[in-house]
């Protein structure tokens, strides 16, 4: 299997693309004889037209933010499977909500990011990624699975308890956020509680700056990033020879001006743009809302397929905190809650590597009791812990924003 993966990554980008648009027809085909939603999405379409990577730019671009209303026409995956939704292993929820499938193996490929890091069937592998409800734990946990590799289900919270667990059963690999892993390996010093077994991680669900790696470097445990999706899979990943991140063997990626359809040359930021060649639940042309860049020189790893900077941001005001997305129509429902409140918005920053919320409420006059309701208005609908902070009338700014997101990755 990983002689069979690196001669994947090492293919020719002629045989690369080749491959993958003959697969794409397939899949097209079969999407629009088996999906209500691409049968009309696809309407227009004629699959053995899209050959190359111009073809595919007749397809439609889907976007990630249209995703809750195609499942609310169509529940409760928008007509985009092309099975019955219980011939699935799983059903997920992700914030806004959004709907996803789960399927056996390694459905979300992320063995492949694994396999780049250097897991192995050897390793044991301590998962801080969420079990309930969203993918991210069972998407890891299926890929190292894949490897051969044993998994320790430690998902989010009970940081003690954690704490004893990396230390009795000595896991050698992290997969979670990279401020949480900072966090373990933080309070493993100061109480003197070796966490030591963990050698390297594959972190992700947020950004991970240079200098944060510095940081999880210097505690003993450096870590590559993946960059993957609950409703694509893996997209992208990092090798240790420091080129970028390399897009995954079953996605065909493209750039695009956001709020367009228009591809960017190499080089120029934009949308990120995926096409997954995965039958069962295909995506064509899915605009994810986070903004890369394709990197345009020659690895130095031998891989071949195309790689891009990674996560740059966000291309519209939906945002990723701690792993989870926040989205403008979130905080539009909790002021639909909220008597006398003028205007909100969500703060997200970062300090010392952490995320931080804060969320400015308007108002023309306080009452009692409203910053400890607008706290559980919160938790209840983004299932995160934000600081209220009550401002006076025209304090904010009139400019269009509801989620301000402050941080910087340096």
């Amino acid at each position: 299997m990983n002689e069979k993966n690196v001669d994947l990554e090492r293919r020719s980008v002629e045989e690369r693309n080749n491959d993958q648009f003959k697969k794409l027809q397939i899949i097209l085909e079969h999407a629009k004889n088996n999906s209500k939603g691409w049968k009309l999405i696809l309407s227009d379409i004629i699959p053995t037209q899209i050959s190359n990577r111009k073809d595919l730019q007749k397809l439609p671009i889907t976007r990630k933010s249209e995703l809750s209303d195609l499942q609310n026409k169509i529940p409760p995956l928008g007509g985009l499977n092309t099975k019955p939704v219980n011939q699935f292993k799983n059903m997920f929820v992700s914030p806004g909500p959004i709907y996803d499938p789960g399927g056996v193996e390694d459905f979300w490929r992320m063995s492949r990011a694994m396999r780049a890091a250097g897991f192995t069937e050897e390793d044991i592998v301590y998962n801080t990624f969420s079990y309930h409800l969203t993918p991210a734990g069972e998407m890891m946990e299926q890929g190292a699975n894949y490897i051969g590799a044993c998994v320790i289900p430690g998902g989010i919270g009970n940081t003690e308890q954690q704490l004893q667990a990396i230390n009795n059963l000595k896991p050698s690999r992290y997969v979670g956020t990279p401020s949480f892993l900072k966090m373990i390996l933080e309070k493993g010093i100061e109480n003197n509680i070796d966490v030591s077994s963990l050698k390297t991680g594959l972190v992700g669900g947020e950004a991970c700056p240079p200098s944060l790696k510095k940081i999880l470097n210097e505690l003993g445990c450096p870590v590559l990033q993946s960059y993957g999706t609950a409703d694509l899979g893996l997209v992208a990943y990092e090798t240790w020879e420091n080129d970028g991140m390399f897009c995954d063997e079953e996605v065909i990626v493209e750039i695009i001006r956001p709020g367009s359809d228009e591809v960017l040359l190499d080089g120029e930021v934009g949308e990120l743009v995926v096409t997954s060649l995965n039958p069962d639940y295909p995506l064509f042309r899915f605009a994810t809302g986070d903004l890369s860049a394709v990197i345009q020189d020659k690895s130095s790893c031998g891989r071949t397929a195309l790689r891009i900077k990674g996560w740059m941001g966000r291309a519209d005001q939906t945002t990723k905190v701690r792993g989870m997305f926040v989205r403008p129509e979130q905080i539009a429902k909790i002021f639909k809650k909220l008597d006398k409140v003028s205007k909100l918005r969500l703060v997200v920053g970062n300090v010392d590597h952490k995320d931080t919320l804060k969320m400015l409420v308007e108002v023309s006059e306080t009452e009692s009791g409203l910053e400890k309701l607008i706290i559980e208005e919160i938790k209840a609908e983004i299932k995160l812990r934000a600081e209220v902070e009550i401002v006076s009338k025209n304090e904010i700014p009139n400019d269009g924003l509801v989620i301000e997101d402050t941080r910087t990755y340096e």
